[in-house]
């Protein structure tokens, strides 16, 4: 359970608060003041001894565990036998076998072939890098509320401006908004908005991709309407479109399937992954049809730390324990669980989501704000998102204990009352 030994933040944190201020870039933030010590199961601990229940697993990270033992094991393992050579100079089993796995995981059955990276931002770039190359076409289409990373590119196919994109400009050309689906607004069946927003594409003859988000993470965790992804599938093939996957918050089990496309069927020509795929280790990808990736020259694709061993041998340990603990039916019963409780909330928007990745969307970013305060000074780590920054998002580590979920369920509710 948790437990507040100091008010939150304690005097360590605060301490540690000075000496950051002193040498961390005043524009790197934190949702929460803590200097975390140590976790445990749905827990992190701080160094002032306060026991906070999490429900944020590092921005969907941490799903497996924190720590999670056998990817601990890995780790260790590998780092005794060597922790670097790079892949593009000398490479190494673990790499082909993180590859050989994300054939097997992502939708469709066709031949793949997959690029390791380092993060969500630098895998989206590569995912644009790959079809502009396959396609021989300049153009990126991405949605409303789309959020794709913090580069410039990937800031360029990004929606929201504050605190993002603000005075960060020019950014990269070629980028083409379009409206999505977000049901609670627009009102529209998943076939309508598909429509609208195709027919916001003035020229598809020359769009490489559409890179959308299968459930939106920043954006406001919009789940689209049933049908918009297959129909926006489906004109995607018919106009020779790489539909690419940005499953970087969506993948890896969080939405109680290993990929939130899954849930319609929907096969993309490339799936971009990242945070839950190593289990806290710095590591991204890109899995794609094997004629399209590989249309790329040789050399055109990597970078010095992508497919670190280390991050590899956490990888295949994570997805061990994804298969092992069935984490899939884990992120369903933590659904089944948090799902009635939220609808039953009173003046709440909207409550939505899927599998372990749910929001409760309130009127405003004032009373977002003053929620998430009092679930942090009762010891509950919650996020916030959405474009206009009004949303509660919750993402719980899969393997959290159902005692702490209910329990921070129980703080969640009664800030919200």
């Amino acid at each position: 359970m948790a437990r507040l030994r100091t008010e939150i933040p304690g005097p360590r944190s605060r301490e540690l608060t000075g000496r950051r201020r002193g040498a961390v870039a005043a524009g790197v933030g934190s949702v929460l003041p803590v200097f975390v010590d140590h976790a445990e199961p749905g827990l992190l601990v701080d160094v002032d001894g306060n026991r906070l229940i999490d429900l944020g697993s590092g921005i969907a990270v941490t799903g497996v565990g924190n720590p999670a033992p056998r990817v601990a094991r890995a780790v260790h393992e590998q780092v005794d036998r060597f922790s670097h050579t790079c892949f593009m100079v000398t490479p190494y089993e673990g790499y082909v076998d993180v590859c050989e796995q994300l054939a097997e995981l992502t939708p469709g059955r066709h031949a793949k072939r997959s690029v390791l990276l380092n993060s969500g931002a630098e895998a989206v770039e590569n995912a644009v890098k790959i079809a502009r190359h396959a396609t021989g076409r300049p153009g990126v289409v991405v949605l409303d509320h789309a959020y794709h990373g913090r580069t410039n590119l990937a800031l360029a196919m990004t929606a929201k401006d504050m605190p993002y994109k603000h005075g960060f400009g020019p950014f990269a050309p070629e980028v083409h908004r379009v409206p999505g689906s977000y049901p609670l607004h627009d009102g529209l069946t998943g076939a309508e908005a598909a429509h609208r927003a195709v027919a916001a594409i003035d020229r598809p003859d020359e769009v490489a991709c559409v890179v959308v988000e299968p459930i939106q993470g920043e954006g406001g965790f919009v789940v689209p309407a049933p049908g918009f992804l297959p129909a926006l599938a489906d004109w995607c093939r018919s106009h020779g479109v790489l539909l690419v996957a940005d499953e970087v918050q969506t993948g890896f089990c969080r939405t109680g399937d290993w990929f939130a496309c899954d849930h319609e069927g929907v096969v993309p020509d490339l799936v971009v992954m990242a945070k839950g795929i190593a289990g806290g280790l710095p590591l991204a990808a890109v899995t794609g049809r094997a004629d399209v990736v590989d249309a790329v020259h040789v050399g055109g694709l990597g970078g010095t730390y992508g497919g670190n061993p280390i991050a590899c041998a956490a990888a295949l340990a994570a997805i061990d324990t994804m298969r092992e603990l069935d984490l899939n039916a884990a992120a369903r019963r933590i659904e089944a669980t948090a799902l009635p409780r939220l609808r039953a909330l009173p003046d709440v928007v909207q409550v939505r989501g899927r599998g372990a990745m749910l929001a409760v969307e309130l009127p405003s970013a004032e009373v977002a704000a003053r929620v998430a305060a009092a679930c942090h000074a009762a010891g509950v780590v919650v996020l916030t998102c959405g474009t206009r920054g009004n949303v509660i998002r919750l993402l719980p580590p899969l393997v959290i204990p159902d005692e702490l979920l209910a329990e921070g369920l129980d703080v969640l509710e009664g800030a919200i009352r």
